[in-house]
């Protein structure tokens, strides 16, 4: 998946935690909570030279090319994800959570690609949940779909906290 698609997943996986903890999503503290879960949706890709991620935070990213870590591997893996947690404990709850959630949906929906990933890092297993001829194509039509999909649940969360009753079911 894109950057653009795994900024929406990250939206909306913020979006979900601000609504968890009570708090209005038209408020400057989900302003601030939307903005991690933008950077830290695609955050993962930091282990994909030329990635927008890789880019800003260039040491990381020479650091994990110096240590041979590939692409979908420790950064997408569960192992990552709890070093994360570990070292982002000084965060304020609400934010922490957001951060993890929002992080978590970066291999979540990598899960969808023909590729899949090493979730269960440092074992070689690649795990994808779809079979090869209906997975997600990295840049294809269906990704674009999936991403708009998920852009349509952060806008239809927004609606709903905001009191459009009109868009509840």
């Amino acid at each position: 998946m894109l950057q653009p698609t795994h900024g929406a997943a990250g939206v909306l996986a913020a979006e979900l935690v601000l609504l968890q903890y009570n708090v209005s999503l038209l408020s400057w503290e989900a302003a601030a909570g939307v903005l991690i879960g933008c950077v830290a949706g695609p955050l993962a890709d930091i282990d994909k030279q030329g990635s927008i991620m890789a880019k800003i935070f260039f040491p990381v990213s020479a650091l994990l090319r110096l240590l041979k870590i590939k692409h979908r591997t420790f950064t997408h893996s569960l192992a990552f994800l709890l070093v994360l947690g570990v070292l982002a404990i000084p965060m304020p709850p609400l934010y922490y959570w957001i951060f993890l959630a929002a992080y978590a949906s970066h291999p979540l929906i990598d899960l969808f690609n023909e590729q899949g990933v090493r979730l269960l890092w440092p074992l070689k297993l690649k795990i994808r949940l779809l079979p090869r001829m209906i997975a997600v194509d990295t840049g294809s039509t269906a990704e674009m779909i999936f991403r708009w999909l998920l852009i349509a649940a952060c806008v239809w969360l927004l609606l709903l906290d905001a009191g459009f009753a009109a868009f509840t079911f």
